[in-house]
């Protein structure tokens, strides 16, 4: 970094601002959450004492880097988001479109989930195997064919063999991207980092529908998948230019190679039980706002316009706090974020039974957007804190695959209990989950003081 001098005073006040407000002025740095070591290998701060910044601060970006890394880490995300934010709505009316009944065109969404779920383990896998830019390449062309069949498919079994390969493809592109960040970025920003990942996930799927639907509109159904198809290729073509990691950061490919995904499973297992659990809660609570509002708001009698409205404020809400949420994070804790965000969640949910007009549910929406907003990025700040240098990858499929379980089961609790109880219980189930988990994870959110075995080598 150039000498400060040198340096505008409106940029550097930018940097601060964006990249360093934990650096400057004196402030001490709560070290427990870093997973930067020293060059002896240890850990700066261990066992809970708090350390200066100079001791947090030697991998320090500077503004050219991070602009690069920004550009290569962040844009291809966008672009793919883009394009999966423009097929999804599309999924079930392509099956439609090709005979399916509405169980079977459900069931064609529900796949491109099971994809996802299924292509996480052996994404690790082949992160650790080969690294991370070549991975992310493969999982964006693997995608693009995947898309392109989608746009042939002759009939509903071919539509369904694409949307799993699709989501076997978003599995491995999230990893290996969530995996690069881990380590490219300073253990200071890595909340911020991953918080900015998770909004840039959010903005792709606000603007991809806008923009599938001026497609559709122009030239068909089918045309949102050659779309998806190029933003897909786009994304390859930009991920080419992803710096390749510091050599000194970079873990040497025979020795990620050498440990099995079962080993650090089992290595890890207490980490997913505690930490994991707690995220697996979270991503409950928040793939419940996809069935339990719409069906709320269509059983208090609001149009379907309204309903969507709704919908698009809660998320537009959500898609604006992402990067508020990282700093908290950065600078308090991820303990910070993950308590106050349930707790607003869950007691959302808790009030949700009690409205029954445009505007009530619209507020309770509001508040489900703010608690989702500023959790945005923790699950992949919590795995990532407690990922081992060794095996990261492998790690983090692991933990991909548990939130995604946690995710899943949240639509499954909610059509269990409104087939028996009134959908205001789902609602209340919801709630005790969500405050339940938060307390959870207040408990046991904090970076484990030292490496595994399997990090260790």
């Amino acid at each position: 970094m150039g000498a400060p001098g040198r340096i505008r005073t409106s940029a550097r006040q930018i940097r601060r601002l964006l990249l360093y407000p934990l650096s400057y002025g004196g402030r001490w740095v709560d070290c427990r959450a870093s997973r930067a070591w020293s060059a002896s290998g240890r850990r700066p701060g261990a066992g809970g004492t708090r350390c200066t910044v100079a001791e947090v601060t030697d991998d320090r970006l500077t503004p050219a880097q991070w602009r690069r890394l920004a550009v290569s880490a962040y844009l291809p995300t966008a672009v793919s988001m883009v394009g999966y934010g423009a097929i999804l709505p599309l999924l079930p009316l392509t099956a439609r479109d090709l005979g399916a009944s509405v169980a079977e065109a459900a069931l064609v969404v529900a796949v491109l989930g099971v994809g996802s779920l299924v292509g996480a383990l052996p994404g690790g896998a082949l992160a650790d195997r080969f690294g991370e830019k070549p991975v992310i390449v493969g999982a964006c062309v693997l995608d693009a064919a995947c898309l392109l069949t989608a746009h042939f498919a002759p009939n509903v079994g071919v539509l369904m063999l694409a949307a799993f390969g699709a989501g076997n493809a978003s599995a491995v592109f999230g990893l290996a991207r969530q995996s690069y960040l881990t380590v490219a970025v300073p253990t200071q920003y890595l909340a911020r980092a991953l918080s900015t990942l998770g909004g840039v996930y959010r903005i792709g799927s606000f603007i991809g529908p806008l923009i599938g639907a001026a497609v559709v509109a122009g030239w068909g159904l089918r045309a949102a998948y050659l779309l998806a198809t190029a933003t897909s290729l786009a994304a390859a073509l930009i991920t080419l230019g992803l710096p390749d990691l510091p050599a000194d950061k970079a873990v040497p490919r025979g020795e990620s190679a050498g440990v099995s995904t079962w080993s650090v499973l089992r290595a890890h297992a207490r980490t997913y039980l505690t930490v994991g659990l707690g995220a697996a809660a979270l991503m409950l609570v928040r793939a419940s706002r996809d069935g339990i509002l719409p069906l709320w708001s269509d059983a208090a009698g609001l149009h379907p316009s309204e309903t969507s409205l709704i919908y698009g404020v809660s998320s537009g809400v959500d898609m604006l706090l992402f990067y508020f949420g990282g700093s908290l994070m950065d600078r308090f804790g991820r303990r910070w974020v993950t308590l106050p965000s349930m707790l607003i969640m869950g007691s959302c949910y808790a009030l949700l039974p009690l409205t029954h007009t445009f505007g009530t549910i619209l507020l309770v929406a509001v508040g489900l957007g703010i608690g989702n907003g500023i959790s945005s990025g923790v699950v992949m700040t919590l795995g990532s804190d407690n990922a081992p240098r060794v095996g990261m990858s492998r790690f983090l499929a692991g933990w991909r695959l548990t939130a995604g379980l946690g995710q899943a089961a949240g639509p499954l609790m909610i059509t269990a209990i409104a087939a028996v109880a009134p959908l205001a219980a789902a609602c209340f189930a919801v709630a005790a989950a969500g405050w339940t988990g938060g307390f959870w994870l207040w408990h046991w959110a904090r970076p484990a003081p030292t490496r595994s075995p399997v990090a260790d080598g």
